[in-house]
């Protein structure tokens, strides 16, 4: 072979070898653009139109919730809101500092909305859900320089009642980070309206609904181009409407009568089933200005308001129980075979009961005299009870209380509500005071409602449910359920019903008769059965009390009425007439017959300052 003939051959395999290459390459490429754009096609055009499309959280309205007649308690009505699409930091700080002066927003409102940005940069931000026409009319008529804002019409909570009911409804507001790490609020987004006290809080999984997600188009600088249609969209799903036990017209009438300057709380129940008919604080505060986010001014108000209108007295208030505790005493005593109704005490009341050095003194200086343990009841006689309370002997008292579920909570379907204090254990002195500091002296304070004892008016109110019943109390309940109508508690007064008939008749006298302690403030046309109870209160007057229930014999309402330094030294006890004009108005609203005789309906003359009325009861 020849020079020329071997270079032609080299030639032509170097030139099959690159054709081949080029071959490859050209299948190589042909697959890549293949895969790119047939394979590949569809998940591009998905993140291409993930790119362009926001998703827009469509808030649910909450649902309404109605009293036991179908009166109107809490609502959804149309609002606005304006929010902030996703944005780099410097953007959405320029358009916030734009939106400012429209929408009142201070510098720390700014900061506040930047830093809930920064937790969920992908999201929309919430920057006002309160927006008034005006200021949707403001930001709409400067629309270029807000393309990256997105005005949506929202529900928005109303609160009909206001203050009347505002410890029983609660209110709503954005849900905070603490609540967004919670396992209660795992599904929730930042920005979302929830339930924080109440109703709201307690039924939040009813009343939210399901919030929707409607798509918009923005281009390549974030702005709003349109509207999207997307098959992603989905429409919110409306909460559930709530029917409450609570009677919006007792609430009003226990509102219009409660002292102004005063503070307290008034609690009824239906002994039967356990519903909440009345559960009223004072002072209150309006849950309408929590709406859309208080302001700080509003808010700095509330909080330092000495007389504390965001305490629910009702549920999250300890107090001394006064007198009302002598028939826990006599519950105790009779079902333990230590006294019975006729019972008589060794010391005949004289003003006070020696006890070691110490003098434990009546409300009464110059004494009852000889009392038998029904007519202790009518005029509260404190030597009788400490007695009582001797007779029966620290460790039995304290067993005893604690199984009457003094030192638990009621669970009633609100949040908030504290347990009582009673001692269980003569430990619990113990470690308190030390084995050599206390004597068994504390029994005494302990028998009428004293020392170390404190308890909520709601517990009370259930206690006296249960005498008026004689059965294991009903939990009560402000939902509307016959499944709650059910739930009991695992105690009861465990009285022979002879027995308890007679506790029913002596407290009927409190009220009923000529000395009872109660006699002046007694119902025109119902029996009302019940006791009262005057607390010594170290950081002021003592504390007015009533508890109780009607008809006595039949009874369709237990009263509870607790008054803040309601009974000053030689005033009338401010409770008892509270009590008696609720119970008179709910009787009468309900169509119950009267059952007292025609002759006790005269007009009940206003009692002059009496012996019986002043002092600790």
């Amino acid at each position: 072979m020849t020079g020329g003939e071997a270079a032609r051959l080299s030639r032509g395999r170097r030139s099959r070898a690159a054709a081949a290459l080029l071959f490859v390459v050209i299948v190589i490429l042909a697959a890549a653009f293949f895969r790119l754009q047939v394979l590949g096609g569809g998940s591009y055009e998905l993140q291409s139109r993930n790119n362009r499309l926001r998703p827009i959280p469509i808030p649910a309205a909450r649902g309404a919730i109605y009293d036991r007649d179908g009166e109107l308690l809490a609502e959804s009505i149309p609002g606005y809101s304006l929010s902030l699409l996703p944005a780099p930091p410097d953007t959405a700080r320029v358009t916030l500092d734009r939106l400012a002066p429209y929408l009142s927003l201070t510098p720390d409102d700014v900061e506040a909305i930047l830093e809930r940005r920064r937790r969920n940069p992908q999201l929309p931000v919430l920057v006002r859900d309160d927006l008034n026409f005006g200021q949707v009319a403001a930001v709409e008529e400067r629309r270029p320089e807000f393309r990256l804002v997105v005005i949506e019409t929202h529900p928005r909570r109303r609160y009909p009642a206001g203050s009347v009911v505002a410890h029983v409804t609660g209110y709503v507001g954005e849900i905070s980070e603490a609540e967004l790490d919670s396992d209660e609020f795992v599904e929730y987004e930042a920005g979302r309206i929830v339930g924080k006290q109440g109703i709201e809080r307690s039924y939040e999984s009813l009343l939210a609904g399901a919030a929707g997600t409607r798509y918009v188009e923005v281009n390549a600088r974030g702005s709003i181009v349109r509207e999207f249609p997307s098959d992603l969209a989905r429409a919110a799903e409306p909460g559930t409407e709530l029917h409450l036990t609570l009677d919006l017209a007792l609430q009003q009438f226990a509102d219009s009568i409660f002292p102004e300057d005063d503070r307290g709380a008034v609690v009824a129940l239906d002994p039967r089933n356990g519903e909440v008919l009345l559960l009223y604080s004072h002072p209150s505060f309006d849950p309408n200005l929590f709406v859309g986010g208080i302001s700080e001014v509003e808010w700095a108000a509330i909080r330092d308001d000495p007389r504390q209108p965001i305490l629910n007295r009702a549920a999250s208030a300890l107090y001394p129980p006064g007198s009302t505790w002598k028939l826990v005493l006599a519950t105790l005593g009779i079902r333990g075979g230590t006294v019975g109704i006729d019972t008589y005490m060794p010391t005949s009341c004289r003003g006070a009961l020696q006890f070691g050095r110490r003098a434990f003194r009546c409300w009464k200086p110059e004494g009852h005299g000889p009392l038998d343990l029904s007519s202790a009841i009518k005029e509260s006689c404190n030597v009788f009870f400490y007695q009582l309370g001797l007779r029966l002997g620290l460790d039995p008292l304290l067993s005893g209380v604690d199984g009457l579920g003094f030192n638990q909570a009621t669970g009633v379907d609100i949040p908030g509500e504290i347990s009582g204090r009673f001692p269980p254990s003569r430990d619990w002195y113990n470690e308190k005071y030390g084995r050599r500091g206390w004597t068994e002296a504390v029994v005494l304070n302990l028998s009428i409602g004293q020392g170390e004892t404190e308890q909520t008016l709601l517990r009370l109110a259930q206690f006296y449910s249960a005498l008026a019943t004689g059965e294991s109390p009903v939990v009560p309940h402000l939902l509307q359920s016959e499944a709650l109508q059910q739930v009991r508690e695992d105690w009861a007064p465990n009285l022979p019903e002879a027995r308890r008939r007679e506790l029913v008749s002596a407290l009927t006298r409190v009220v009923n008769e000529p000395g009872g302690t109660a006699y002046w403030h007694r119902p025109r046309e119902w029996t009302l059965a019940g006791k009262t109870g005057t607390a010594q209160n170290p950081h002021g007057e003592p504390h007015s009390w009533f508890v109780g229930f009607a008809p006595a014999n039949d009874p369709r309402i237990v009263i509870a009425v607790i008054v803040e330094n309601g009974h000053p030294d030689n005033q009338t006890s401010r409770a008892v007439p509270l009590a008696s004009q609720v119970v008179s108005r709910y009787l009468g609203s309900e169509g119950i017959p009267p059952d007292r005789a025609l002759e006790d309906q005269a007009p009940i003359p206003v009692p002059g300052v009496s012996a019986v009325e002043g002092g600790i009861q």
